[in-house]
């Protein structure tokens, strides 16, 4: 979360208190406006900076001063020639002062403005919601990376050595100190031997013969001296990080609207939508999403649709999932993307569809799917009833079918923001791979 440190020094007319008092305004103003955005902007508006303006009024400590009203002072200021004491000092007109200035005269000031860095307003929309510090970093994490080759370096693992810039390295060296070739130390070797072959011709023979003994040490010696490879010849392959290219990924949003789908129920859906977002956009270079909502009848619409759209009606769920798997199938094929879905429905359901719901999943939609997330809005006052996970509605029940088949399909009921949590801790923690096909 963001931190206000307040660095000047107490003055002797204001008190620290008043100053925390206006950090905690501050501080509740920008959680309101952040959480306004939320609410009526778009899922993709809530992973960027921020500007927050707070009006001015909010912005100064308080000070005390006499009242303007009454016009009483108790003493004269020095270097007064105008009054004497006892004198009634006029009131002041109305509409002075910064914020109440007249058109053309006064001064007035702007709104004071925060600007939030994306951490800043993920530290303040996770506040709301009451997620853990684990989860938050966890949203923030950057991608991941892999080792790539990056020239060559003189330090590192024997196992990176590279053999070929050893080489080349070494025989510059041995070329720029002239080091003995084996060949010349070979020949001269052979010459002394040939010369001692021969019969003794006298004194210059053997002169001879002790000239090419003493040449003969020499390069040896040399070639002691210069060894074949040095380490300063010696090249390692040098590594950098470099973020591993994402593949892509598609979110579907799916929501009931039907009549029972209040403001309330679709607030919650949506918090839940961008948290989901939020998620899968740290972890993906490229993602899409896909809006699906239903009624009675499903379709793919807009954001601004999906939302705020008044369209009512009756309730069959299974048109969506049908609409979904059209959409996968024309759009998204399996192996090329990693296919995430949400849906928010508050569970009524026509009866007989919720087995039709269940059905597409176990068939077809949880074979393409790499995780699956199902919110189900209740009303506060229904915690108590849904106590257990086994009580519900249709739609409910036959969702327990697909959820102890599949692992990667979860489940859940909110009923207001801290309600959400659980659904993104089995979604961020650490599970075992799952396994796509039975």
């Amino acid at each position: 979360m963001p931190n206000f440190i307040d660095r000047r020094l107490n003055p002797k007319d204001k008190s620290l208190g008043n100053r925390q008092r206006f950090l905690k305004r501050a501080r509740e103003e920008l959680k309101r406006v952040i959480k306004e955005r939320v609410k009526t902007g778009k899922i993709t508006d809530v992973d960027v900076e921020q500007n927050v303006s707070m009006p001015a009024r909010g912005v100064s400590e308080p000070t005390f001063q006499p009242d303007s009203g009454t016009g009483e002072r108790r003493h004269v200021l020095p270097g007064n020639r105008e009054f004497a004491q006892g004198d009634r000092i006029p009131k002041k007109a109305a509409g002075g002062g910064a914020s109440g200035a007249s058109a053309g005269t006064g001064r007035s000031e702007d709104d004071f403005q925060f600007v939030l860095s994306r951490e800043e307003v993920l530290d303040l929309f996770f506040e709301d919601l009451e997620l853990p510090d684990m989860v938050k970093l966890n949203l923030k994490e950057s991608v991941a990376f892999k080792r790539r080759r990056a020239g060559f370096t003189a330090s590192g693992s024997p196992t990176n050595i590279n053999v070929g810039r050893t080489m080349r390295n070494s025989y510059g060296r041995r070329i720029a100190l002239h080091r003995p070739s084996r060949r010349e130390v070979e020949a001269l070797a052979d010459e002394i031997a040939r010369l001692e072959a021969q019969p003794e011709a006298g004194a210059k023979h053997r002169k001879q013969i002790a000239e090419l003994r003493e040449r003969l040490e020499k390069l040896e010696r040399r070639r002691r001296r210069i060894p074949y490879v040095d380490p300063v010849d010696i090249r390692f392959n040098r590594f950098e990080p470099q973020p591993l290219p994402n593949a892509s990924a598609v979110m579907f949003c799916l929501m009931d609207v039907s009549a029972s789908m209040g403001e309330r129920e679709k607030d919650l859906a949506k918090r839940f939508f961008v948290l989901l977002h939020l998620f899968l956009k740290r972890r993906y270079e490229r993602i899409d999403i896909v809006f699906i909502r239903h009624t009675d009848e499903a379709g793919e619409v807009d954001e601004n649709t999906f939302f705020y759209s008044k369209q009512s009606g009756g309730t069959v769920v299974s048109t969506a999932l049908e609409e979904m798997l059209r959409v996968i199938q024309e759009r998204y094929p399996a192996h090329e993307w990693n296919i995430y879905a949400a849906q928010a429905s508050d569970g009524e359901n026509i009866s007989g569809d919720s087995e039709r719901c269940a059905s597409l999943l176990n068939d077809d939609l949880m074979r393409l799917c790499q995780y699956y997330a199902y919110v189900e809005i209740i009303d506060e006052r229904e915690t108590e009833i849904f106590g257990t996970t086994d009580n519900g509605t249709s739609l409910w029940r036959a969702y327990r079918t697909v959820d102890g088949e599949w692992p990667n399909f979860q489940m859940t009921r909110i009923a207001k923001p801290a309600d959400i949590y659980p659904v993104f801790r089995k979604l961020f923690g650490k599970q075992p791979s799952i396994q796509m096909g039975k």
